[in-house]
């Protein structure tokens, strides 16, 4: 075993812990817990085993119900991944039971106390899961049904995980009801922890950066950020990032032009639908899209779990993207157009990043005269694509799509024609490939 993924595993066993600490942290405040423990809490309080007891017993049970969605064959071909339930479904249990006794002293006394200590619960459960997620290396018995089931009925994770999330939480009312006459341990602290825990993960996300060293994850981006070219010259590649009306696309196409060099946007629909087997029509009305609505997002999230382990359209169309673009980039000299193409080749040294802007007025008129959108719709249709634009890139990236410190080169259009535009980041061209 590499000392990176004895480090990954190292990484995860105590992301475990510290998710275990963040449940009983939740569970303490006594305003109900996370939906996915609701059950165990609910037993644990009219039954003699302790809530990491009948966690243990309830995430096995999940194992036995993962064999009934799997095919012998998708057993196998995934054994390793289904095996290591059982140690990390041991080591969650008997960490719950652990946390549980170290929190004995957190005992709230008024809501105001109650809520803070939910809200304390909530951030280091998002952290455990981040660190989770950074690993990179597993999933706990939860997270991998909701997979399985997800690809055994090919319903999106969020669909499922909503479903899963909802259905424990009113077997725990229902059990309550039965065996201690009301609604115990399911309480608004619940719903809250299912709805801001993701976001705060998301918030989280950039931080963890500090540890790709640690884990070897810079090393493998690096390794496959570019090649060396024939004749033995490594590959130039132009991001474009722009905001609707800016006329990146026609700067894209005139750069490629004039510098000789491929030039990718809509091209890359197709070659996304050859990697991910989507259709290119599914690619071609969702790429770059996500709802700016905040509800809607977390419906659809798949938090828990990396990119690379996610059953997500969406999440598989970026990771498709993702792979094409890095492998582009280490083909050939090019112009990619979006497709948070600066952040994917954010650690290639020879990519120049290029952001285009342009004043309201500049932009309307563009999308009038050139897109062919009527003027009274023009700034409302601007409005609408940048939103979706900004909620995409923030979604995958953690970054803030548009920030001068994400680019390399940012151009005003509305106050300097394509050409001129073109001049500016040809010079950048030249310098890299004379740095060469």
């Amino acid at each position: 075993m590499s000392k990176f993924v004895f480090r990954r595993y190292l990484l995860f066993v105590v992301s475990i812990f510290i998710n275990a600490f963040g449940i009983a942290f939740v569970t303490r405040a006594l305003l109900g817990t996370s939906p996915i423990t609701s059950v165990t809490y609910v037993l644990s309080m009219f039954t003699p085993y302790t809530m990491g007891q009948w966690t243990i017993i309830v995430n096995l049970l999940f194992m036995v119900i993962d064999l009934l969605f799997m095919k012998p064959r998708e057993v196998r071909d995934d054994l390793r991944m289904f095996l290591l339930q059982i140690p990390i479904t041991l080591c969650f249990g008997t960490f719950i039971d652990i946390s549980m006794g170290m929190l004995d002293w957190l005992v709230p006394t008024n809501y105001i106390y109650q809520l803070s200590s939910l809200a304390i619960g909530c951030f280091i459960l998002a952290v455990g899961i981040g660190l989770e997620v950074k690993a990179d290396i597993a999933m706990v018995a939860g997270e991998y049904m909701v997979r399985v089931i997800s690809k055994s009925l090919k319903k999106e994770f969020g669909f499922v995980k909503l479903g899963l999330d909802v259905s424990l939480v009113v077997l725990s009312c229902v059990i309550s009801l039965i065996f201690m006459s009301g609604i115990y341990g399911v309480r608004e602290g619940t719903v809250v922890a299912a709805l801001v825990v993701g976001p705060i993960v998301h918030f989280l996300k950039p931080y963890y950066k500090i540890f790709d060293h640690w884990i070897g994850n810079a090393d493998i981006e690096s390794s496959s950020a570019s090649t060396v070219e024939t004749g033995g010259k490594r590959p130039v590649v132009i991001t474009i990032a722009r905001e609707y009306g800016s006329g990146g696309h026609l700067l894209g196409e005139l750069l490629a032009k004039r510098l000789g060099i491929a030039f990718y946007d809509k091209e890359l629909i197709e070659m996304a639908a050859d990697e991910s087997g989507m259709t290119k029509q599914y690619i071609s009305e969702n790429e770059q899209r996500m709802s700016p609505v905040w509800l809607k997002n977390i419906i659809f999230q798949n938090y828990e779990s990396s990119l690379n382990f996610s059953l997500s359209s969406r999440d598989a169309l970026f990771v498709a993207q993702g792979k094409v673009i890095r492998r582009l980039a280490s083909e050939k000299s090019c112009v990619i157009i979006g497709r948070c193409a600066d952040y994917i080749l954010h650690d290639d040294p020879q990519a120049t990043r290029v952001f285009c802007y342009s004043d309201k007025k500049s932009a309307n008129d563009r999308c009038c005269n050139e897109y062919g959108l009527e003027p009274d719709k023009a700034e409302a249709e601007i409005r609408r694509i940048n939103q979706s634009r900004i909620a995409h890139y923030e979604y995958y990236t953690g970054g803030k799509w548009g920030d001068p410190h994400n680019y390399d080169l940012m151009i005003n259009t509305g106050s300097m024609d394509l050409p001129i535009a073109c001049d500016l980041i040809a010079g950048l061209y030249y310098k890299k490939l004379q740095a060469m």
